[in-house]
């Protein structure tokens, strides 16, 4: 048995935020489940983002069987370039309020995570003002963004849908 849990914030007005980038994996991968994917449970959480871990921990105790080595979480990662993800066991970002209140929560982060890359911002030096980063998770995508990141979820999804 394997549980995804895709992170994000609820409501209407974060739904095409980069910090939705777990939502927005976790969606498209329920449009394409199959009879082949019975043993996985795909589901997003209905909480902020930095309060993960209480939605993490209620679902466990529902699912008794699944070990944590067992759970993938799908987050926006600032630490990886748009365009780029990767799926690693026990290893993130930096800095994720999601992942260290579900760290918190479980005692370990023996788990593994889905890195979707969703950092666009311009760091050359001459540009003298980087927005930070708990205001850009926050902003919507743009149009070619949204382009680059639908191509992202495609290759997770087949990657998940492989493994």
């Amino acid at each position: 048995m394997k549980l995804i849990i895709g992170l994000g914030n609820p409501g209407e007005k974060y739904i095409n935020t980069r910090h939705n980038a777990g939502y927005m994996v976790v969606d498209k991968l329920k449009n394409l489940r199959t009879k082949k994917s019975k043993n996985v449970i795909i589901t997003k959480t209905n909480i902020f983002m930095n309060d993960s871990g209480s939605f993490v921990r209620k679902l466990l105790s529902q699912y008794l069987s699944i070990p944590v080595s067992s759970i993938y979480i799908v987050h926006d990662d600032l630490d990886l370039p748009l365009g780029t993800w990767k799926i690693q066991f026990a290893k993130g970002p930096k800095d994720n309020g999601g992942i260290n209140s579900i760290e918190q929560v479980l005692d370990t982060n023996n788990f593994w995570r889905i890195r979707v890359g969703v950092d666009n911002r311009k760091h050359e030096p001459h540009f003298t003002k980087v927005t930070r980063g708990e205001e850009y998770v926050l902003e919507d995508f743009t149009l070619d963004e949204k382009i680059i990141l639908d191509k992202v979820i495609s290759d997770i999804c087949k990657k998940l849908a492989t493994s």
